[in-house]
């Protein structure tokens, strides 16, 4: 095992490799135990946006209770389409809430088109905008439910943040090491590779209880994690059973059925090469072509093209 980030991706432009992409990946088999891995896998890492399920499962088990698209929606990086502000607005409500108490940086919609449709209807940025406003709605409904004070929910030693660090530790099987403050100001929380892909295995293979609820949600209703046009909904509908979270700074993890999971992260954050990474992790264990996948849709998501005078004239691709 390397003890560093290792190129993982190449970029090349007219048949010359003009950069490279460092970074790593692990891959869990079903029993839990490394099956190969790439780069270092067990130091810590800020998993950033990757979090948000597992930040959604301790909400669940502090209470929290919401149907399924609401729930897939406390677990996304959302587009901001009208489903996902839409349904950020229906979890206030149902706390007794409204967007004021958003405490996410006012931000445009994630999504391309629906920044353009935001911007021509004359509308600023706004917190329920933000990608994270549906966690952040989720968050504070948890704190009604259960009597904890709002205005303070982001601080590192709120109760809720208290018990989504106890529960996240409990899925990963680390310890907490490192509380940073994420993008959109609520507490950050690290663990390695490794602890990332077993807390996504855990989710996966639930058949009962909270953690099943929680993958269940994002089953039925992958665009609400993340939008309509991503490569994360491609690659979920492609693979039957599979759950997964992509995050800021090229972090993404991905689990299966049977407790296979895979994650990685790009050391230098560039988002052009996460979904390459993952689409060729996948097919290194042979993912791609076993029974039920759409093969063609996970190569699909592993394509990443380079422009010369609007043509392609070169590629992303995966390098380990």
């Amino acid at each position: 095992m390397s003890t560093g980030p290792v190129v993982i991706a190449e970029v090349v432009r007219s048949g010359f490799v003009e950069g490279h992409h460092y970074g790593s990946v692990v891959a869990l088999a079903a029993d839990g135990s490394v099956d190969w891995s790439v780069g270092d896998v067990t130091s810590p890492v800020l998993p950033r946006s990757c979090n948000k399920p597992l930040q959604a499962l301790a909400m669940v088990e502090c209470g929290l209770d919401l149907p399924p698209d609401l729930l897939a929606l406390a677990s996304a990086s959302h587009s901001g389409e009208p489903m996902h502000i839409d349904g950020v607005r229906r979890i206030l409500a149902g706390a007794g809430l409204d967007e004021s108490a958003l405490q996410t940086p006012p931000d445009l919609p994630l999504d391309d088109t629906q920044r353009d449709v935001w911007l021509r209807a004359g509308q600023a940025k706004s917190s329920i905008a933000m990608n994270c406003s549906g966690k952040h709605a989720a968050m504070l409904a948890t704190c009604v439910i259960n009597g904890w004070e709002t205005a303070t929910y982001r601080q590192a030693a709120h109760p809720l943040q208290r018990a989504i660090g106890a529960g996240l530790s409990a899925l990963t099987g680390e310890p907490i090491e490192h509380i940073a403050v994420d993008g959109c100001g609520a507490p950050l929380m690290s663990t390695s590779l490794v602890g990332l892909a077993r807390a996504f295995s855990a989710l996966a293979t639930a058949t009962q209880g909270s953690r099943h609820q929680v993958a269940e949600a994002i089953r039925a209703h992958p665009e609400m994690v993340s939008g309509t046009t991503r490569d994360e909904l491609r690659l979920l509908r492609a693979i039957p059973g599979a759950i997964g979270k992509a995050g800021a700074e090229s972090c993404y993890a991905v689990a299966l059925p049977d407790g296979r999971a895979f994650a990685l992260k790009t050391d230098d954050g560039a988002a052009r090469a996460r979904p390459v990474v993952m689409a060729e992790a996948l097919r290194r264990s042979g993912i791609d072509v076993e029974p039920g996948v759409d093969t063609d849709a996970v190569h699909a998501t592993g394509v990443s093209v380079l422009l010369g005078g609007g043509e392609p004239v070169g590629v992303v691709r995966a390098a380990f």
